[in-house]
């Protein structure tokens, strides 16, 4: 088990590297860059999750599944709590303190998550891991922005608003919604337009892994400095985000493969939108950047461990 998971991470690993290599060669600018963003947010993902849940669910094993949407959305909340008193306990510096929590209970399920969790698990994973992307995805643009807001000069962002709304009905989550509306009426597609959406959903692993790599490369080293806002986070992405799905699932059993989902992807890095969110509103920026970068190389030694724990239990 160990070996495959280390393999199946390797694959991944092997990709940013490229990502960095090619960035490192100058392949990439600013928007080429934002462009690869755009190709798997916009075109990518949404016909991929799109076709693997008409592929993978039916209508009962739909209903089923969205039992566990309450596990995902109890831990982040948890974490939403636990990260506010840490901050206040570390005494965070005010111009971070919002972004801290953020990156603290929030995790990057889509450009990480979901390719890792088809490396792992395969398609049959998806659902699992789409559901954790819900809770997520409302949480960050939510709580996460308003949170990081407070730290900047810019205007407040409002808890609910419209911008935020459009910011949580985004392509993939909208690709996913359309697929649940086709499998609860039993809608089909024919099969030259599934296979459409089959080869534009094969670009997302590997055009977000470059991605991945890019953005590693971007981030200016001398930054890299060890400090008691990133032990933190740490702690609250690698450790303590998972063993709290580990203690959730104790109370509401769901099934093994959903909860190997679930705690991969609370063990994922700090969601990538976090920079672009701070410098935004004026925020911490910079420390964003470092703390989605050195999350994201730790996730890679990070998973296998998790992977050995799960075959264990």
């Amino acid at each position: 088990m160990l070996l495959t998971s280390i393999g199946n991470v390797l694959s991944i690993a092997i990709m940013i590297i490229i990502g960095y290599v090619l960035a490192y060669k100058k392949w990439f600018n600013k928007n080429s860059t934002d462009l690869l963003v755009k190709l798997v947010i916009k075109i990518s993902l949404p016909p991929l999750l799109f076709s693997i849940m008409l592929e993978n669910f039916d209508r009962n094993e739909l209903i089923h599944s969205f039992k566990g949407l309450s596990i995902p959305l109890l831990s982040i909340f948890i974490l939403f709590l636990i990260g506010t008193a840490v901050a206040k306990i570390l005494n965070v510096q005010k111009n971070r303190e919002g972004l801290f929590t953020s990156c603290f209970f929030n995790s990057n399920t889509i450009f990480m998550g979901l390719p890792i969790n088809l490396a792992l698990f395969g398609e049959k994973s998806i659902p699992y891991v789409l559901l954790y992307y819900v809770a997520n995805t409302i949480f960050f643009w939510t709580l996460g922005v308003y949170e990081i807001s407070k730290d900047g000069t810019e205007e407040k962002s409002r808890f609910f608003s419209m911008k935020t709304i459009k910011k949580i009905l985004s392509p993939p989550l909208i690709g996913y919604l359309i697929s649940l509306v086709f499998i609860i009426f039993g809608i089909k597609l024919p099969d030259s337009l599934m296979s459409t959406c089959k080869y534009l959903g094969n670009l997302s692993t590997p055009l977000s892994m470059i991605f991945i790599g890019i953005t590693i490369y971007s981030v200016d080293k001398s930054a890299f400095k060890l400090c008691k806002e990133m032990i933190a986070i740490f702690f609250g992405r690698f450790i303590l985000s998972p063993v709290l799905i580990f203690i959730l699932c104790l109370f509401m059993p769901i099934p093994s493969l959903m909860r190997s989902v679930f705690v991969i992807q609370a063990a994922m890095p700090v969601m990538t939108n976090s920079s672009i969110i701070a410098k935004s509103y004026n925020a911490d920026h910079s420390f964003a950047a470092v703390i989605i970068t050195v999350t994201t190389i730790a996730s890679i030694f990070v998973i296998p461990i998790y992977m050995v724990v799960l075959s264990k239990i």
